[in-house]
C-alpha cells in the first residue's frame, strides 16, 4: 500500500478544489465559534466591569499597535516600490508576480476597510459589560442601525496590517516543492500568519477585538489576496502562454 504524501501547502493553490474546500470548511468552523459564544466569555474572563486593565499597557499599546502599524505601512509602501525594484528574495518573482503582491494586499486592506465602515459593531471595550455604552450583539446582525456605541469594530483592522501581506505567499506556493520560489512562499505564509496572530492577540487583551474578529480578518485577506492570484494566474495562461512564469 503506497505511503501518502505529506501535507504540502503547494497542495493548496487558490482556486483549486483543496483550497476552496478548506477555506468553506474555515468559513463553518468561524460561523461556528460565533454562534457558540465563546468570543464574549473570553471577553468577560479578561475585561472587568471598569474596563480591561491592559487597554494602555505600554508594549501592547505603543509597541504592539501603534508601532506595529507604522512597520506594517512602511512594508506595504515597499511592496509597492520592491515592484520595479525587487529585493534579492524577490528577484525570482517576476515584475507581474510582484505586482499582484502589493496590488493583493492593498486589496485585502480595502475589503477589510469597507466592511469595518459599514459595520454597526462595536469593540469590547465599548460595551455596558466593561464600563461602556453598547451591548453585545452579534457582528452578523447587519440589520441593527446600531448597538448603542460607536460601531465600526468588525473585522479586526489591526490584524489586517499583517494579514494582507498573504499575497506574498501565492505565487511561490504555486511553484513545484522545494524550489527557491515555494521556500519564500511558504516561509512568506507562516510569517504572515504568526505575525497575523500576533497583532489579534495584542488587541484582544487590549479589549478592541475578540478573537473572531482576528479570525475573520485572515479569512477575508485569505480569500481576497488566493482569488486575485487566481484570476491574475489565469489571465497569464490566456493571454502569455508563451511567456510562463518562471520556475
Amino acid at each position: 500500500m503506497p505511503t501518502p504524501a505529506p501535507f504540502s501547502p503547494a497542495a493548496l493553490r487558490p482556486a483549486t478544489l483543496e483550497w476552496w474546500t478548506l477555506t468553506l470548511a474555515t468559513f463553518y468552523l468561524l460561523a461556528l465559534w460565533d454562534f457558540s459564544g465563546a468570543d464574549l466569555l473570553l471577553m468577560q474572563g479578561i475585561g472587568t466591569a471598569q474596563g480591561f486593565a491592559l487597554r494602555d499597557n505600554y508594549w501592547l499599546s505603543r509597541i504592539g499597535h501603534d508601532l506595529a502599524r507604522q512597520i506594517a505601512t512602511v512594508l506595504w509602501l515597499l511592496l509597492w516600490v520592491a515592484v520595479l525594484r525587487p529585493p534579492r528574495w524577490l528577484a525570482a518573482f517576476d515584475r507581474g508576480e510582484r505586482l499582484l503582491m502589493a496590488l493583493g494586499s492593498t486589496l485585502a486592506l480595502v475589503a477589510v476597510n469597507l466592511i469595518k465602515r459599514n459595520s454597526a459593531i462595536s469593540c469590547p471595550w465599548d460595551l455596558d459589560l466593561f464600563g461602556g455604552t453598547a451591548h453585545w450583539v452579534s457582528h452578523w446582525s447587519w440589520w441593527i442601525g446600531t448597538d448603542g456605541g460607536p460601531g465600526h469594530c468588525f473585522p479586526g483592522g489591526h490584524a489586517s496590517a499583517a494579514f494582507a501581506f498573504l499575497s506574498l505567499a501565492w505565487p511561490g506556493l504555486a511553484s513545484p516543492p522545494g524550489s527557491p520560489r515555494w521556500r519564500v512562499g511558504a516561509r512568506a505564509l507562516v510569517a504572515v500568519l504568526a505575525a497575523g496572530l500576533l497583532l489579534g492577540a495584542v488587541q484582544t487583551l487590549r479589549g478592541a477585538h475578540p478573537p473572531s474578529h482576528t479570525a475573520w480578518t485572515a479569512w477575508l485577506c485569505w480569500t481576497t489576496t488566493g482569488l486575485a492570484h487566481a484570476l491574475q494566474a489565469r489571465w497569464r495562461r490566456r493571454l502569455r502562454p508563451a511567456f510562463p512564469p518562471p520556475r
